[in-house]
């Protein structure tokens, strides 16, 4: 029984690992062909910006309504029928003839992903202490980057060959099975791995609005998607028209530079986080704002100087961007408990969006549109510098999660209750 209660964890969070891996591949399938929709279509880049900013608008504005369903129902059913809904609009691909219905594609997708992203993480709480959550939300989140450079591969590799929309369909099978998969999966107990205590600021919504480690660890990770976003959407465009990469090979290179990072930065950082956290309260925001003010002058090489610098830096970059992904989610999730958790993570998801790559895109396709491209990618660098000052901010909200055996039973004996 004890080896079978291991086991659980962690096939489910590799259901839930595969899931969000397909999930971004249909997500940057998009980004990799989007020079070819552009020829078909005639339009401009910030049209093509509106598709990604349509998708995340959809998106946010279903998450609030999953958030509140999944604090009350079980929640696999809802990623299940969210990832069927998905698989099923990225089919409609087949039958995408012109932008609007490519709008509207784009569209359902979005409210299909929703119910995903807000649920995931809830899951994975509830599998795992809190001090373990930054290394098991890297390994959840590691799928991001990984599943981003497999669309920009896939994208660049069947785009060119068999036109834009091949890859699509590739892309859509495998969230039908996983789907499948999740409904197997039996529905963790909610807050039964949680340590720290269910106070009013961190169990009701009311105490949420007076929760500063929630508020900042959110508006930093806004300006992370800000950031991250931007730099998605536009820098397979970027290296073929700026650099003149050949389009196969720009989503080549930024899919094994995004793989790379994706594996090594994202599992680094949550590591790292939690080996710190032994020692710092606020380790999670403290990894997250170092990663994202290193990005910086890395972004600016890799965008300004052309040669042989510009992989490098790219690489590095990448690297910073993506080392905060574990520990900056382990933040959020940590700063409430269990009973509004879903409805916190749905919240968080509608202000990283509408703040974060909602406006991204279309800004640096407007820019890019009236200036250049390379200047388009100046409003990403200034949002790291935002979300770095942000987080060492909301460095003294931190909580302080028990972490030995001991600790936690200090906790309860002091307080006279049991923890959640």
């Amino acid at each position: 029984m004890k080896s079978a209660g291991k086991i659980y964890p962690a096939i489910a969070l590799a259901v839930l690992t595969g899931l969000n891996f397909f999930n971004y591949v249909d997500r940057s399938v998009l980004s990799a062909v989007q020079p070819l929709i552009q020829k078909e279509f005639h339009r401009s880049d910030a049209d093509m910006g509106w598709l990604t900013s349509v998708f995340f608008f959809c998106y946010m504005l279903t998450s609030p309504v999953i958030g509140v369903l999944a604090d009350r129902y079980p929640r696999k059913w809802l990623v299940a029928a969210g990832a069927m809904v998905w698989s099923g609009a990225t089919l409609l691909t087949a039958v995408t003839h012109d932008y609007q219905s490519l709008l509207v594609r784009h569209t359902i997708v979005g409210i299909g992903e929703g119910s995903f992203v807000v649920i995931a993480p809830s899951l994975v709480s509830d599998l795992f202490p809190e001090h373990q959550r930054g290394r098991m939300l890297a390994i959840l989140n590691s799928a991001l980057p990984a599943g981003s450079a497999a669309g920009y591969v896939l994208g660049g590799y069947l785009g060119p060959l068999h036109g834009w929309r091949s890859p699509f369909y590739v892309a859509a099978l495998p969230g039908f099975l996983l789907a499948l998969m999740i409904m197997l999966i039996p529905e963790p107990q909610r807050g039964h791995a949680d340590r720290l205590f269910a106070t009013p600021e961190r169990a009701t919504l009311l105490g949420l609005t007076r929760n500063p480690a929630y508020w900042t660890a959110s508006l930093g990770q806004a300006m992370y998607i800000f950031a991250i976003g931007g730099l998605a959407v536009w820098m397979p465009t970027f290296l073929s028209r700026v650099r003149s990469i050949p389009l196969s090979d720009a989503n080549r290179v930024f899919g094994e530079i995004t793989l790379f990072d994706g594996v090594v930065a994202t599992l680094a950082g949550g590591w790292l986080a939690d080996w710190l956290l032994r020692r710092n309260k606020a380790a999670y925001y403290h990894v997250s704002a170092w990663s994202m003010l290193l990005a910086i002058p890395f972004m600016a090489v890799a965008i300004f100087r052309a040669g042989a610098l510009m992989y490098p830096a790219m690489l590095l970059a990448v690297f910073f961007l993506l080392a905060n992904t574990g520990p900056l989610n382990a933040a959020v999730v940590n700063s409430v408990a269990a009973p509004i958790r879903s409805t916190a993570l749905a919240l968080n998801l509608f202000i990283i969006h509408i703040l974060g790559d909602v406006p991204s895109p279309p800004l640096m396709g407007f820019i890019s549109d009236h200036s250049s491209l390379s200047i388009a990618f100046v409003p990403a660098m200034v949002a790291c510098l935002f979300s770095g000052v942000i987080l060492f901010y909301g460095t003294r909200f931190a909580p302080s999660v028990p972490i030995t055996e001991e600790a936690i039973a200090a906790k309860a004996d002091f307080s006279g209750t049991k923890s959640i």
